[in-house]
């Protein structure tokens, strides 16, 4: 049998459950995991566990994902387990519903569309509607953050998404990485949107390429490097841009004015070189995210509001995927924090390390947790891999 701690499974070690081999299930797929979500009623006090399929918060140093198919379908297994109990995590600010209704007016106007995705969570990180707003319009693909993720990571989403026809250039908006790749790639697409222009009858013109994603994924920090000067506001947190914007008047005027201002920066792009403009755009999300293994994957990459969720909910399971991957494991935290994990379900882990550091505020202990993630100081990690 199971028992619920804190909000979280535990198993409990003095009842045994076998599994019948007739009733050996194999993990469920993604798909059948949001299906089940949307379904399922809360979980009740008490609950069976045993095997894959099960929220065990109390994994062995041997019960590691590796790098197979399957481990991955595990530890999407596992997540979707481990969030079950949780809050829902939702957040969608109300300058988002105002931004949406802006951007796809000004998708018409666009000829290539770049879409930033963080490239720890690509699958997470893309609106479900995209497709739909873009329509036959040209997309670059840049996956930001590539220096969080290892070379077999990148390999492996390259040749994912080269199968599906999609460009898509790896990058590091702070350090510039992989902007001279995109500015040709864009560049390389303005002859074929002119020469169509001019068998219309038409005369050339720059082409207009606009840069969308989610919250906090380097939208701006990017724009900044191909422009080479700062035009855009960035900062490591989700909403700083908050309206349809492209040059230094439109900020002052954001500061002086009411949001009413944002109709006049509309039609006004940023010119790189003299055959591309650009248009950055706020960071766009789902008026509801029913993925919430997703979600908490936002949660832990810092793509979506602080406010939406709980900061020890999810440094807790952050701890458990960290023990789990091979690339990291609990010795990993051992060392950092000089704290056992190898025992320790995720919550009590940070109710150590808080008495250890920060005299039992919990809240402080997940946040650096999380912080210490975010800045890589666990090494490559990435939260997603390719689906088969």
């Amino acid at each position: 049998m199971g028992v619920e701690f804190l909000g979280l499974w535990l198993p409990n070690p003095a009842v045994q459950f076998n599994r019948p081999p007739f009733l050996h299930l194999s993990p469920p797929t993604r798909a059948a995991l949001v299906t089940s979500a949307s379904l399922s009623s809360p979980p009740p006090t008490i609950q069976i566990v045993g095997g894959r399929n099960t929220p065990s918060w109390q994994g062995s140093g041997n019960d590691v994902y590796g790098g197979g198919e399957t481990d991955w379908i595990d530890f999407e297994t596992d997540l979707y387990h481990w969030t079950k109990p949780l809050r829902p995590v939702q957040w969608y600010p109300g300058h988002i519903a105002k931004t949406e209704r802006e951007l796809k007016e000004q998708i018409k106007l666009m000829d290539v569309v770049i879409e930033v995705r963080d490239a720890r969570i690509p699958l997470s990180t893309t609106h479900p509607q995209m497709d739909v707003w873009l329509g036959n319009r040209k997309k670059i693909l840049v996956l930001n953050r590539e220096d969080m993720i290892s070379k077999a990571d990148r390999n492996a989403w390259a040749t994912y998404f080269a199968r599906q026809g999609i460009k898509v250039v790896f990058s590091n908006g702070q350090l510039g990485m992989g902007t001279m790749k995109l500015s040709r790639f864009a560049k390389s697409l303005v002859a074929s949107v002119n020469a169509k222009r001019r068998d219309k009858g038409l005369l050339s013109r720059p082409v207009r390429a606009g840069i969308i994603g989610y919250p906090n994924v380097g939208k701006s920090s990017l724009i900044n490097r191909l422009l080479k000067r700062r035009m855009c506001p960035a900062a490591p947190r989700p909403g700083v841009t908050r309206e349809l914007r492209n040059d230094v008047c439109g900020y002052m005027l954001d500061m002086l004015c009411s949001l009413c201002v944002s109709s006049l920066l509309l039609e006004r792009w940023v010119r790189f070189g003299n055959e591309l403009e650009l248009l950055d755009s706020p960071g766009i999300i789902p008026m509801r995210i029913s993925d919430q293994t997703a979600a908490i994957k936002l949660a832990i990459c810092d793509d979506i509001g602080e406010r939406s969720y709980d900061v020890t909910d999810v440094a807790a399971i952050l701890v458990q995927i960290l023990t789990k991957l091979p690339t990291v494991g609990a010795k990993a935290l051992n060392k950092r924090y000089k704290i056992d994990a190898d025992e320790f379900c995720g919550k009590i882990f940070i109710q150590k390390l808080s008495v250890h550091l920060f005299n039992g505020d919990t809240h402080q202990a997940a946040f650096r947790i999380l912080s210490d993630f975010r800045k890589g100081k666990f090494g490559w990690v990435a939260l997603e891999r390719p689906p088969s």
